[in-house]
């Protein structure tokens, strides 16, 4: 496929021969890959884009007056616009290159130590990934602040009338998923940031799991805080970018010290410099950020409509099958959900159906999956996760669907 043109006509078929990971075999079986929520596969488009930066113009950015660094700092810059116009952020500064989602919720988190004492309070939802959680249990405990939590129900939804009963003046920031990478519930957000906003707390969304399916707007959500990974988006591990409102990025201390972010520096005092480059200390992961930038493109040249709606018509069509099968409890069911499907399969332990399934060329995630207040939610030691994207097929579900069968028929 072209990334350069908008490609009208979704075509899987055309679209898989992107994948060259997807033409191998697994266990003597045609990988099938659904432990998307995971990691994404990448396109060849991108690989090749990795390729080339190694090949050509390999070199440190923003210091060098030589050829190759200029090139270098000139893709990697144009990859942080990309993102700036992809979320539709005011300003470029306003995007910072992590590590990963990980990495920009500690940054944030980091940040507000100096900002927040114990009469302070902050809120997170029950849906959360422990990268959404850990950072914050810290930051109490440093500052002496209090963590509250939005409870969830059992179809998934958050409970938002007790998130209601929770904020109050004393609470200085909230933080809750996109979408959840247990269950796929998609959260609604935008309902969540107007009623901080409107006791004076900022909002940080973890978007790890949102990303991959939805392009969003950060103007219109009016978030604070936003937190991706380039590895859920078909790009490569080890890049993800922190968006932050200016004025949030202008108050934050820098996450960490080093060369880049500074200004000056003697011995006597150092002064910082300007944003973005403030909180990227030290040399950056310049041939990810600048994946980063490709892997948008490609994604966006195929369309996020057309994503979701073929995504959409996957996770009926596997809910359906998995319904048909006795035993099998979907955990998750909320009505606003994404490609994930979180089940189990009577008493059978999900770890032995997903070794299983891979002797079948299958790729699930089994597991509290980075999620464990949820499993212990429900009282169960984790699930099975089938997790779809828009290079998978219905002919792969109907392979899941007959090999878990078998898988099931073995072990009962």
């Amino acid at each position: 496929m072209n990334v350069t043109e908008k490609n009208i006509d979704f075509n899987v078929e055309s679209i898989r021969k992107d994948f060259p990971i997807l033409r191998r075999e697994v266990n003597g079986k045609p990988l099938v890959y659904f432990d998307n929520a995971a990691t994404s596969q990448t396109p060849q488009q991108v690989i090749d884009v990795i390729v080339d930066y190694y090949s050509n113009y390999n070199a440190n950015i923003h210091r060098g007056v030589h050829s190759l660094s200029q090139e270098a700092t000139d893709a990697y810059e144009l990859a942080r616009q990309k993102i700036q116009t992809h979320f539709n952020a005011a300003q470029p500064h306003e995007i910072i290159f992590t590590s990963g989602t990980t990495h920009g919720i500690n940054l944030v988190a980091n940040g507000f130590t100096s900002l927040l004492n114990e009469k302070d309070e902050l809120i997170v939802s029950a849906l959360e990934h422990h990268s959404n959680i850990v950072p914050w249990q810290m930051l109490c405990e440093r500052t002496g602040a209090k963590l509250h939590v939005i409870p969830m129900n059992q179809n998934g939804d958050l409970d938002l009338s007790e998130y209601d009963k929770l904020l109050g003046p004393n609470t200085k920031l909230v933080f809750v998923n996109h979408i959840s990478n247990a269950l796929g519930t998609i959260n609604p957000i935008k309902e969540i940031i107007n009623k901080a906003h409107t006791v004076g707390a900022a909002v940080l969304v973890d978007g790890a799991q949102s990303c991959p399916h939805i392009k969003p707007d950060v103007q219109d959500l009016d978030v604070d805080f936003y937190v991706c990974s380039a590895h859920k988006i078909c790009g490569p591990t080890g890049i993800g970018m922190l968006y932050g409102k200016e004025k949030w990025l202008k108050t934050l201390p820098p996450y960490q010290g080093g060369g880049e972010m500074i200004a000056e520096v003697t011995f006597k005092k150092t002064s910082y410099a300007d944003l973005p480059h403030k909180f990227e200390a030290g040399t950056p992961n310049v041939c990810g950020g600048i994946a980063f930038g490709a892997a948008l493109d490609y994604m966006n040249a195929i369309g996020f409509d057309a994503i979701a709606n073929y995504e959409n018509e996957l996770l009926d069509y596997a809910t359906k099958l998995l319904l048909e099968i006795e035993g099998v409890k979907i955990y998750g069911t909320a009505k606003k959900k994404t490609s994930v499907i979180s089940f189990n399969v009577g008493n059978i332990h999900p770890y032995d159906i997903g070794t299983l399934l891979d002797k079948m060329g299958i790729a699930v995630r089994t597991g509290h999956h980075c999620a464990q207040p949820i499993m212990d939610y429900y009282q169960i030691p984790g699930t099975i996760r089938a997790s779809f994207m828009f290079y998978n097929t219905r002919e792969e579900i109907d392979y899941f669907i007959s090999s878990l069968k078998k898988a099931v028929l073995m072990l009962s």
